[in-house]
């Protein structure tokens, strides 16, 4: 059976979101600012797209239960937990980040982004390893 449409578009936003952080990670450290705002700042809508697909998909769906058993379900859960508690941090986070930014406090942003960057590049990496878990690996 394939996965459902909108899960599969769930999970090509978060691993867009997962290049396009790497990406926006390589550009500041090259110093190339305005190449680097303008990645992040597409990373920031795909993400913004992503919670959008998100919603829509699980009041439709509702929740989608793993049907795994043994280790592999402790490593789901493990992922699953982890993954939720700290998506509910990136909304806000990555709007304090950018608004840091655009405000041209890059003292601050920096320092915040220092823990934005690797919470949500987490979220996004652990968003297609649960799709893949959920509907690919059974």
């Amino acid at each position: 059976m394939a996965p459902p449409v909108l899960a599969t578009v769930n999970a090509t936003l978060n691993a867009t979101a997962t290049v396009l952080l790497l990406r926006g990670y390589s550009l500041i450290r090259q110093k190339r600012r305005e190449a680097h705002r303008a990645v992040m700042v597409t990373a920031f809508f795909v993400s913004i797209a992503f919670l959008i697909c998100y919603v829509i998909y699980h009041a439709r769906v509702g929740s989608v239960h793993y049907t795994g058993t043994g280790p592999l379900r402790l490593l789901y859960f493990s992922i699953l937990i982890t993954h939720v508690t700290l998506a509910s941090a990136v909304p806000v986070l990555a709007v304090i980040t950018i608004r840091r930014a655009w405000m041209g406090r890059i003292d601050r942003h920096r320092a915040i982004a220092r823990w934005t960057f690797p919470i949500w590049l987490y979220v996004s990496v652990t968003g297609v390893i649960v799709y893949l878990m959920l509907y690919i690996l059974r």
